[in-house]
């Protein structure tokens, strides 16, 4: 069966690019508009990862990983930020919520493909 992400982002060329990459690795992918879409996904649906950014309306990344950790069937699904950020303290603060993993934008597709494999283990 093929793992279930579920890719949230305010830039819909960023949700384009980061679902051909995961789709065409075999990834069956779902997109969320900012952290409030994606926390109401999270809560309607099995995930196997999440992949979001951190600075979007509505609800931000780090907001939206706090959330989902209080969901009992999302305690254990992990998560990786893909941002424009490289603060040092928004990555502890991203660790510490919950994230699992970083990655910079703009980002290589292949790049991001062989984190979601690592993180996933497939």
């Amino acid at each position: 069966m093929n793992a279930r992400i579920l890719t949230v982002d305010d830039s819909a060329s960023i949700r384009l690019t980061t679902r051909v990459a995961l789709s065409n690795a075999g990834y069956a992918i779902t997109e969320a508009v900012d952290g409030m879409d994606g926390l109401s996904k999270l809560k309607g649906g099995q995930f196997d990862l999440v992949v979001t950014d951190l600075n979007m309306p509505n609800m931000d990344g780090l907001t939206m990983i706090r959330e989902l950790r209080k969901i009992p069937s999302c305690m254990g699904v992990p998560v990786i930020f893909l941002t424009t950020e490289s603060d040092n303290e928004l990555k502890q603060q991203a660790k510490s919520a919950g994230a699992t993993g970083w990655l910079t934008k703009p980002f290589d597709p292949e790049s991001l493909v062989k984190i979601v494999k690592k993180v996933l283990g497939r």
